[in-house]
């Protein structure tokens, strides 16, 4: 924590758009995939499963950005990596064998359905949150 028992903001300066798009990822996802999972289940379980699961990814590196301090950014770290990752697979996979996907998810084509937001949203918020790590030097001030 910080001086004062305070924990360390984590969305000062830049880092507030950063929270604002995960919040707009966390409603597009979650939105679209339950109206799908609700209304036409059967046509593409697994590209409909994925997109809540992105949604909830996104919903908890909002609540870690927001919530602050260095625990938090620790798991936001660890969940824009399984982000990046995810995207990065699904997105190959929808190249590689479109037929696997009769319905697209957040992360198909590398998220072209969302102006390429969920492949540069976690390479940017891994960017942010490197240099939001704990240095030496303020730890002792």
């Amino acid at each position: 924590m910080a001086p004062g028992g305070r924990r360390e903001r984590l969305i000062g300066g830049p880092g507030i758009v950063l929270v604002w798009l995960y919040g707009v990822m966390v409603v597009g996802a979650v939105s679209r995939s339950a109206f799908q999972i609700a209304t036409d289940f059967g046509r593409a379980p697994l590209a409909y499963a994925l997109s809540a699961v992105a949604g909830l990814v996104y919903g908890f590196i909002t609540y870690t950005l927001v919530r602050g301090g260095e625990t938090a950014r620790r798991a936001a770290l660890v969940c824009c990596v399984a982000e990046l990752v995810g995207v990065v697979t699904v997105g190959t996979w929808t190249l590689v064998d479109p037929s696997a996907f009769p319905d697209s998810t957040v992360w198909s084509d590398f998220g072209v359905g969302y102006l390429f937001i969920p492949v540069l949203l976690p390479v940017s918020a891994l960017y942010w949150l490197r240099g939001r790590a704990p240095r030496a030097g303020r730890a002792a001030a």
